[in-house]
């Protein structure tokens, strides 16, 4: 493999993921600036004592729900051009999968832990995407598209 294509390729993901990383701030700051603190919503909580224990510390769930939509986001546009891989995308969604079974949990709790103490929601966030941007990228590239790596060089 060329030493340009994988420039080429760190460029395109990084741009890709700067993508996701706008539907993710901007999902998660519409759940946290607007949708948390309408009158419906604070209701729900007030009515719904399981599900006010699930946003006890708000941070998770919302941080829940835009990694998901940034993560769908990501995995389609960079399958299709920046690995150009046309393998089975099952299974590639499923190795993703992995890879997001133990980050999710992890950037999660320590978000979790973080805001309660203080920290800046919004601070947290953004180094949790950028630890998933450096570490996702090395994951995809020699794990969830090595077959389109291998082809590539071929």
């Amino acid at each position: 493999m060329k030493k340009n294509s994988t420039k080429l390729q760190a460029l395109k993901f990084f741009l890709f993921s700067t993508s996701a990383g706008l539907i993710q701030v901007g999902s998660f700051t519409l759940m946290n600036e607007v949708i948390i603190k309408l009158d419906f919503f604070q209701r729900l909580l007030a009515d719904h004592p399981g599900f006010a224990r699930i946003m006890e510390n708000e941070y998770g769930p919302m941080y829940l729900i835009a990694l998901l939509l940034s993560v769908l986001w990501n995995f389609t546009f960079n399958r299709k051009f920046t690995f150009q891989s046309a393998s089975n995308v099952p299974v590639a969604m499923l190795k993703v999968l992995a890879f997001y079974a133990v980050f999710t949990p992890v950037s999660t709790i320590l978000g979790n832990h973080f805001t309660a103490n203080g920290a800046n929601e919004y601070l947290v966030l953004g180094l949790t995407m950028f630890a998933n941007l450096t570490t996702e990228f090395v994951y995809d590239k020699f794990v969830v598209f090595r077959d389109a790596l291998k082809n590539e060089t071929n």
